[in-house]
């Protein structure tokens, strides 16, 4: 499949400082083929067994309307800037998607209907049609994996990034998910995981299917429908992280329909929803079911939603990435003074909570305009958001390097639950990650750990 003798670059005229963005194992850049002037989208990749994998499967679902096209393979020695030596990799050249994705799109558009909602869901269930066909669960269904072509009203949206997909031979057990779109079985297979890992199985290996697709897919049409997710953390750490209440909302299938954004839905549209947010898989509504729904087959309600109003958050993320960025620098200068609004004119979420808590136990708040300084082991904690922001370009590995700082992070907040919970939900086995990390997302996990130490001796400061 892969081309191993040429160079892309015989074939192609590579943008190498353009990138379009990053799939789950590498950047996606633009490039011109030079025969015919045509613009593709080139995703590289180390080469590894599981870079193959995600060859493979992608090549098998190519073809579909609703499915990104690959159209060829390169296997080249490439180096880039800041790495010591070459390294083979992977070039696949895909389909250009330059239309956006697919909630960013919803959060432009004015007027956006019921009727848009079920022929957007119509375009992504025929795409995941095409994969279960082949007895392929996709793994990682979520906005950001759904493209539009162009961005002409008429542009079809099609699936990407086959990074998780894998043949789902009743053998399915590693827990690969976005957590706003796992399934209860994925979690139940992480939750198996990490016990099998601190003691020796003695029961059947705990296994789940590609229905777990069609629970993500739920997940994607209650947000067109309503434009948040159904399942969301009371206490958010990052988008990647679950708490325990989230957790324990997938695990019971528990979510609502608010009347403000749903009064108006058609009960078509919630009976969708409700028969894939189906804690029982066996239950759950498979994709044929699906794409026979009447509400997929039949005209829906013109009925405008709300939902690109909630969506704009998302359309903002690059404005607020970079107000975060300037913050995560603030932390890096040690011992930097904190000062903190009077409680009672904060708007934190934590402090407003517990606020309410207090006041039912009888206990009294009042303000005070003082600064609060730094908790002693804060200087531990911002090292490690430093060096995940900014790691030594000579390092192969940035992330040994956090992984030394979170070490000592650990020794200094031994009792900090919520540091102790970050970590366990990105697989820490007391030493080292078991697993790759997303170094942008874990910078923003700790900076929250940061957050709850002021809370907590603001708490305490305020406390009469």
């Amino acid at each position: 499949m892969a081309n191993v003798v040429a160079s892309i670059t015989d074939e192609y005229d590579v943008n190498w400082n353009q990138k379009l963005g990053t799939g789950i194992s590498g950047p996606v850049r633009v490039a011109t083929k030079r025969s015919t002037g045509e613009n593709f989208a080139i995703k590289v990749v180390l080469d590894r067994p599981k870079a193959r994998q995600e060859v493979q499967m992608h090549w098998m679902c190519s073809g579909h309307p609703q499915v990104v096209s690959l159209f060829e393979v390169f296997r080249n020695e490439l180096q880039f800037p800041g790495e010591s030596e070459s390294q083979c990799r992977l070039l696949l050249v895909l389909e250009l998607m330059d239309g956006g994705e697919l909630f960013y799109r919803i959060s432009k558009q004015h007027g956006f209907t019921e009727r848009h909602a079920a022929a957007t869901t119509m375009q992504i269930a025929l795409a995941v049609r095409h994969l279960h066909s082949m007895n392929i669960a996709h793994r990682d269904l979520k906005p950001e994996n759904l493209l539009y072509k162009n961005s002409s009203e008429e542009s079809p949206i099609k699936l990407c990034d086959f990074g998780f997909a894998k043949h789902d031979n009743g053998d399915l057990m590693t827990p690969q998910f976005t957590p706003y779109y796992v399934s209860p079985q994925v979690l139940e297979a992480q939750r198996r995981h990490r016990r099998d890992r601190t003691s020796v199985a003695t029961s059947t290996p705990y296994t789940y299917d590609k229905s777990c697709d069609m629970w993500s897919l739920g997940v994607i049409i209650y947000i067109l429908l309503c434009g948040y997710p159904p399942f969301y953390s009371e206490h958010p750490t990052s988008r990647r992280a679950i708490d325990r209440s989230m957790r324990r909302k997938i695990m019971s299938g528990t979510y609502q329909f608010a009347d403000r954004e749903w009064g108006r839905v058609s009960n078509r549209a919630k009976d969708v929803v409700k028969k894939l947010l189906c804690v029982d898989p066996h239950e759950r509504m498979t994709i044929e079911e699906l794409v026979q729904h009447p509400w997929l087959t039949e005209e829906a309600p013109d009925t405008l939603l709300q939902s690109p109003v909630y969506m704009s958050n998302k359309a903002n993320m690059q404005e607020t990435a970079l107000l975060h960025d300037g913050h995560l620098k603030k932390m890096r200068i040690p011992d930097r003074p904190t000062n903190l609004k009077p409680i009672e004119s904060a708007i934190n979420p934590i402090l407003c909570k517990r606020k309410e808590i207090s006041r039912q136990g009888g206990i009294h708040f009042t303000a005070h305009e003082a600064p609060i300084v730094d908790h002693p082991s804060a200087k531990s904690l911002r090292d490690v958001i430093a060096k995940c922001m900014y790691p030594k370009r000579e390092i192969d590995n940035p992330q040994a390097e956090v992984e030394t700082a979170i070490q000592v992070a650990v020794k200094e907040n031994s009792e900090n639950k919520v540091l102790t919970q970050i970590l366990e939900e990105n697989s820490w086995n007391g030493d080292k990650f078991d697993t790759d990390v997303e170094l942008m997302d874990l910078a923003h996990q700790f900076k929250t750990i940061l957050e709850s130490l002021s809370t907590t001796k603001l708490y305490m400061y305020a406390k009469e």
